[in-house]
């Protein structure tokens, strides 16, 4: 009788990864992550009152300016993204610019805006929908509620995004555009209620026109745009992604930026020197032009559910840029594996999301306000929003000119980007800003350089990891989806 004998393991007892579903994402549902990362209602109860302040009647000419911005950024990003598909985003495409420590900060810091708007984002929501809850008779105003309305909220975005790109993508596009409905239908009434006074050529005539407040508002009106690439990050499950997704990044800032001026155009119109001076503009011009009483609920409601709209959209960017990652074994490999049935990158959806419940959490008990949460961590995350920014548009000049490809309008709009994310830096750390945002660069930076070290040693220990940064693409990727 013979010695029993081990036989090695199958083929099929090896783990695999079933990857991300692929090409299940239209173009709509591309533009609506786009726009969902961008959350314009949120912005519009608050940026153009703080704008008011430096450029006053041409606050306008500032969202302009910034929508000009946006798209010179945007145009950088769609010149790799109708060449390279990839759920990278950013990351994968400052590889072919930049090399592999370009694109491993590109990732790193688009990370941290992604995770910062997602974390700070939820702040706002909870913020919005206590108030709304307390409106319609709901006692939720207490720290206890508002942390329980946090796990909650937060735990929903989790799940909406580990459940599938779809799901989470149609959630956000409804929540969003329920709400800029319901602020489009105000600012039209506030108009029709204007008459005659509703035309202000004042607004947009050149005379007189405070440059420096134009170009401080500017910032404002760039940092809301953040999060307006976010489709790229959809290269394998998008359908034709090499032109659906260039679409989706360059119209959606379009259609966000003509919103953010009509916007300011109608509460300018509407509330004139007082716009500066005013806590919430949008429930102002409510109670000016008489809206019923229970429009003001449901506006609160519109705004709270623009947050979480973009509490769900970055956290599906955090999963698939750290699931490329862990693919390249730049973070643990357990990172780089989807759901089985879901095909979603629950691995990492289930920390950076549990993350951001807990910083809130955290936050709320020591007794901070939810909007200064919004304020301060969506700070920290803008700083890497910045960065990436910048570092996107110098790997495309450096990729157009060694691929030989026409590169002059590249040159023009990579010279705005990095010229103005450089100027919306210096101008959120000069003049130093009071305690504690003065705090959060120092807080970005030793982020960032304990990237560069966890970068030098896996240098050193896997040169093999470093060579392969950036280079998975899609039609690379395990899946079957």
């Amino acid at each position: 009788m013979s010695a029993p004998t081990s036989t090695p393991p199958t083929a099929s007892a090896t783990p695999t990864d079933v990857g991300l579903r692929r090409g299940v994402m239209s173009g709509p549902e591309l533009a609506a992550q786009a726009i969902a990362n961008i959350a314009p209602s949120a912005v519009i109860a608050f940026t153009a009152a703080a704008i008011f302040l430096g450029a006053g009647n041409s606050t306008v000419y500032s969202f302009i300016l910034a929508t000009v911005v946006i798209l010179s950024v945007g145009y950088c990003v769609a010149v790799f993204a109708k060449r390279h598909a990839s759920a990278g985003s950013l990351y994968t495409y400052v590889s072919k610019g930049l090399g592999p420590f370009g694109a491993y900060v590109a990732g790193v810091t688009l990370l941290i805006g992604c995770w910062g708007i997602a974390a700070g984002s939820l702040g706002g929501s909870v913020s919005y929908m206590s108030q709304f809850l307390v409106a319609i008779g709901v006692p939720a105003g207490g720290v206890l509620a508002q942390i329980g309305l946090a796990i909650l909220l937060g735990g929903l975005a989790t799940l909406f995004t580990i459940r599938g790109i779809r799901l989470s993508a149609r959630i956000s596009l409804v929540l969003e555009l329920v709400s800029v409905a319901i602020i489009l239908v105000l600012l039209v009434m506030a108009l029709v209620w204007a008459g005659a006074n509703a035309w202000d050529p004042s607004q947009f005539s050149l005379t007189g026109v405070p440059i420096s407040g134009v170009a401080t508002g500017m910032v404002l009106g760039i940092l809301g745009f953040v999060g307006f690439s976010s489709a790229d990050a959809l290269g394998r499950e998008a359908r034709n992604p090499y032109t659906a997704i260039p679409r989706a990044i360059m119209w959606s800032a379009v259609t966000v930026g003509i919103l953010y001026v009509f916007a300011a155009y109608t509460q300018v119109v509407i509330l004139g020197d007082g716009l500066g001076a005013s806590a919430n503009p949008l429930e102002e011009i409510s109670t000016t032009i008489g809206m019923p009483a229970w429009f003001a609920p449901v506006l609160t409601f519109g705004v709270g559910a623009s947050f979480f709209a973009v509490v769900v959209a970055p956290l599906n960017v955090v999963g698939r840029i750290l699931y490329v990652m862990g693919k390249e074994g730049v973070v643990p490999e357990r990172f780089g594996r989807t759901h089985e049935r879901h095909m979603t990158p629950h691995r990492v959806l289930l920390v950076a999301g549990p993350l951001a419940i807990a910083l809130d959490v955290v936050m709320l008990a020591f007794g901070v306000h939810a909007m200064d949460i919004v304020v301060w961590v969506d700070t920290f995350g803008t700083y890497g929003y910045m960065v990436a920014y910048s570092l996107v548009a110098i790997a495309c000049v450096i990729y157009t000119q060694r691929e030989k490809i026409p590169n002059v309008l590249v040159w023009i709009a990579a010279t705005v980007a990095v010229a103005s994310m450089i100027w919306v830096f210096i101008a959120n750390v000069y003049p130093v800003p009071p305690y504690p945002l003065n705090l959060i660069t120092y807080i970005f930076l030793a982020v960032m350089v304990a990237a560069v070290v966890w970068y030098r040693n896996l240098a050193k220990k896997r040169p093999d990891v470093i060579a392969a940064i950036g280079k998975t693409e899609t039609d690379q990727m395990n899946g079957v989806g």
